[in-house]
């Protein structure tokens, strides 16, 4: 009787074991003749990474300034071409790792000429990847005006700029509505108020901690909050315009504040802080 043999390999496995379709096909051929008996062997290769082996981690244990081998800042006060009215600084009144939590402060002060303060944490220089899985798991800043982000650049963003390096939004949450937060892609086929965007509820953002989620593969970007998938990004043609996630990116971590998504700040203002418990990439 004639047998079909379907193996299902995952291009992750093959390339972990330097193997390529023809000689798998030629290795499990032989297997089947050497069976003597009448066999077929079809090979379907899944395109899907695992994504669960932990690569890079920051608990924050060690209190005090963030870990300068893991993170660089940016620093000014420039707006970052939305409008935002913070100056971003390296000062531990910003941002600070205590009891395994690290707090990004957004603060009203005068401050070189800015009215408010606050961090921008980023790993460019120190880390990057390209493909793997984030989670990050954190508290919002509860303070309307606030626009806590988490998020990815390509790292090739000197070289080529914005939008073209790609941008990957885990988390962002808008100043004025504390209850829902949102994912979205910028890159050159939709950019600034890209249309690559989904929002999805969550009222108790500010008061409890989740776990903000991105599983980036060869093939599609999910986002996820606590587990569940609430958006995927999968081109079915993808070209340099709309994909230029085969490319490594860096994470950043911070809070502005106004600007396009913060909006309009509370005069009563004094600070408000994004809270962190940890950030870990698989691979």
């Amino acid at each position: 009787m004639k047998k079909t043999i379907i193996i299902h390999l995952s291009l992750t496995i093959m390339k972990l074991k330097n193997l390529t379709k023809l000689n798998l096909f030629v290795v499990l051929l032989l297997i089947s003749c050497g069976s003597g008996d009448d066999s077929t062997v079809s090979i379907e290769i899944d395109d899907e990474q695992l994504n669960d082996t932990l690569v890079w981690t920051d608990e924050f244990t060690d209190n005090g300034s963030p870990n300068s081998s893991k993170w660089t800042y940016d620093i000014g006060n420039n707006g970052w071409g939305n409008n935002e009215v913070q100056f971003y600084t390296n000062r531990t009144q910003n941002a600070v790792a205590r009891d395994g939590i690290l707090s990004i402060t957004a603060r009203k002060e005068n401050y070189n000429g800015s009215n408010y303060t606050s961090s921008r944490l980023k790993t460019q220089g120190k880390y990057f990847f390209t493909y793997g899985k984030v989670e990050v798991r954190a508290k919002l800043p509860a303070s309307a005006g606030t626009w806590p982000a988490i998020w990815m650049l390509g790292a090739n963003f000197p070289s080529v700029g914005w939008p073209a390096c790609g941008e990957i939004d885990i988390m962002e949450q808008k100043g004025w509505d504390k209850t829902k937060v949102a994912s979205t892609l910028h890159n050159l086929s939709s950019s600034g108020d890209s249309r690559n965007t989904r929002e999805t509820s969550l009222p108790d953002s500010s008061s409890e901690f989740h776990v903000y989620g991105m599983n980036w593969t060869r093939e599609k970007i999910e986002f996820s909050v606590d587990g569940t998938i609430y958006y995927t990004y999968s081109p079915s043609n993808k070209t340099s315009e709309n994909w230029p996630y085969n490319e490594p990116q860096f994470i950043i971590l911070n809070v502005a504040m106004g600007g396009t998504l913060g909006g309009d700040i509370p005069s009563d203002f004094s600070e408000s802080k994004m809270e962190i418990d940890y950030v870990r990439v698989y691979q």
